[in-house]
């Protein structure tokens, strides 16, 4: 053993009394030692969590707008249903349209090529990067329960949507996706939204080419958006999400659901399919005349499917009394739609037309707010008869300005009055007992053709139409010569649309084959002939029908939804 080697030493455990002695201590000294380490370790727990709850997070980079700067809580349009796949079967049960769309409908949108390429790039990217999904994944999201919002685009059609669908069962589904979004060529990372505290990826996958849309999984919820415009600031990786569209979709998929309240809708309750259409959407542009018509709903249950108007209350004095419509129009119409007109817009458009400011006052102060409009197998889709309603202390004194007001706004082809001329004799005008005709030659390049544009006042009715035949005819049907349209409209209801599927097919087949002219265009002709006549033929082999509301409807509120009943003639 060396100098500097320590001599072995043996412990010796104390016995006895001693031992018994010894143990309280060590056993306060090992609890405290616990003790001590427990309460370091919460200490720095707790310092832990506070500096992270107090330390400054780093904001987003958000920008201002989306490219497409769509209000995402304000649709144009909305689908609500228990299965969006069996939503086209559906609406072939309404025999009108099983017999005008026929199984093509539903064959069309399950072949559509947008679906076709999505479905494609899925089951690319289950094959390439050997995932447990199965190939029917679409089919299968597309019977849950779904929300689909649309917009419009730029050419006023339904373009853009968001799909919410609430998955149930597949909540896990989409999970093995975001494993391989980091190197997969058609899905990308595009951003994260935050929904409930927690960071939710958002992806984009790409279809079809250049086509993509925008994805994002929380809880039992899928997102899908249509356009990445709708969302981000450019179409390219490393567009920032836009601030108001992304608090939007974060709540969508933190459970809050503004299109309910955006369309005045209550829970949907035993209804599979639910449809609500805006008004800026059926109106074509034309919504500020009409500002008491809100929308259309189409709702399908147990019983089958039931139709709703929506009306909002206006400033302007609104009239529902359509039946002095129906009496000025002559029957025979292929379909017809009568609403209350906002007054108030009259005078405004008068007065960016150029017209004189007492003139658009005074025409403007005597219209009741009740018009018609009626297309005719006859005439053609761009020459229907408008009828209008002016209050009883209008007529004859109102010829000057109504002169005034043809005279300067249709063109050119009989002289205008000239300086000192009584506006209400030029332009062709005419009386005929009580009616007071206005009529002017114009032509038309688009149609090739001629047409002597009519205005007529007979009595309190305005008469107007590219086809002066027509305000012909309404003259005699005011003078009892020609029997009215209100003769065949039940008498016990307001009726604010027509519908004769047998004429309307006349005109529709007219139309078609008149734009399709043999020796131009004859694959399209030879198409529509062989598939588009037949479904007319279908169209025109059902009764007319009549939509009503109730006798006694009243507005006094916004989205006031009324029950509008198909009645067969």
């Amino acid at each position: 053993m060396s100098d500097n080697t320590s001599p072995e030493v043996t412990p010796v455990e104390p016995s006895g009394a001693a031992a018994a002695a010894d143990t309280g201590p060590r056993k306060r000294r090992v609890a405290l030692l616990v003790l001590g380490l427990l309460g370091a370790g919460l200490v720095s727990a707790a310092g832990a969590f506070f500096a992270g709850f107090f330390e400054p997070q780093t904001p987003r980079e958000l920008a201002e707008q989306s490219l497409l700067e769509l209000d995402l809580s304000r649709p144009d349009a909305l689908i609500e249903s228990d299965s969006l796949s069996r939503l086209p079967r559906d609406l072939l049960s309404v025999p009108l349209l099983r017999d005008s769309l026929t199984e093509d409908f539903v064959f069309y949108y399950e072949g559509n090529p947008d679906r076709l390429g999505l479905g494609g790039s899925l089951r690319r990217i289950i094959y390439e990067h050997d995932l447990q999904l199965q190939d029917s994944l679409l089919d299968e999201l597309l019977d849950q329960p779904a929300q689909v919002a649309l917009w419009r685009g730029v050419d006023g059609k339904l373009k853009h949507f968001l799909l919410l669908l609430d998955r149930g069962g597949l909540a896990r589904l989409l999970e093995p996706l975001a494993h391989v979004a980091a190197d997969d060529s058609q899905l990308r990372p595009a951003g994260e939204l935050q929904v409930d505290g927690e960071a939710v990826p958002l992806y984009r996958l790409r279809y079809n080419g250049q086509r993509s849309l925008l994805l994002a999984s929380h809880g039992d919820k899928l997102l899908v958006l249509s356009n990445p415009g709708m969302l981000l600031d450019g179409e390219y990786d490393g567009a920032l999400l836009a601030r108001e569209a992304t608090e939007r979709v974060e709540a969508l998929l933190n459970g809050d659901n503004p299109f309910a309240e955006r369309f005045g809708l209550e829970s949907r309750g035993e209804v599979s399919q639910r449809i609500s259409l805006g008004a800026e959407t059926l109106a074509l542009g034309y919504q500020r005349f009409i500002p008491a018509f809100a929308g259309l709903r189409f709702e399908m249950d147990a019983q089958g499917w039931h139709s709703f108007l929506a009306l909002n209350d206006s400033e302007d004095r609104t009239s529902l009394d359509f039946a002095p419509v129906w009496r000025a129009m002559p029957m025979g119409a292929s379909a017809c739609v009568a609403l209350p007109v906002a007054t108030g817009v009259h005078e405004k458009m008068l007065a960016k037309l150029g017209t004189d400011e007492q003139v658009a006052k005074g025409l403007a102060g005597h219209l009741t707010g009740a018009a018609g409009l009626c297309w005719y197998p006859d005439s053609r889709l761009h020459s229907p008869l408008l009828v209008g309603l002016l209050d009883d202390s209008a007529g004859a004194s109102l010829d000057g300005d109504l002169g005034k007001l043809f005279d300067s706004l249709i063109g050119a082809g009989k002289p205008r009055a000239e300086p000192g001329e009584d506006p209400s004799e030029a332009a062709g005008s005419e009386s005929q007992g009580d009616s007071r005709i206005w009529q002017r030659e114009v032509s038309s390049k688009a149609a090739d053709s001629l047409f002597r544009v009519t205005l007529a006042r007979h009595g309190s009715t305005l008469l107007f139409s590219l086809d002066d035949g027509l305000v012909d005819k309404a003259i005699n049907t005011l003078g009892k010569r020609f029997p009215p349209l209100a003769e065949v409209l039940p008498k016990d209801a307001l009726v604010p649309v027509y519908l004769a599927p047998e004429t309307l097919a006349v005109l529709l087949e007219q139309e078609t084959l008149d734009s399709l002219p043999a020796d131009m265009e004859p694959v399209f002709r030879n198409a529509a002939q062989a598939h588009l006549l037949p479904k007319l033929k279908a169209l025109a082999g059902h009764r007319g029908y009549a939509l009503t509301l109730p006798a006694e409807t009243e507005v006094d509120g916004p989205w006031q939804w009324l029950p509008l009943e198909w009645r067969g003639l």
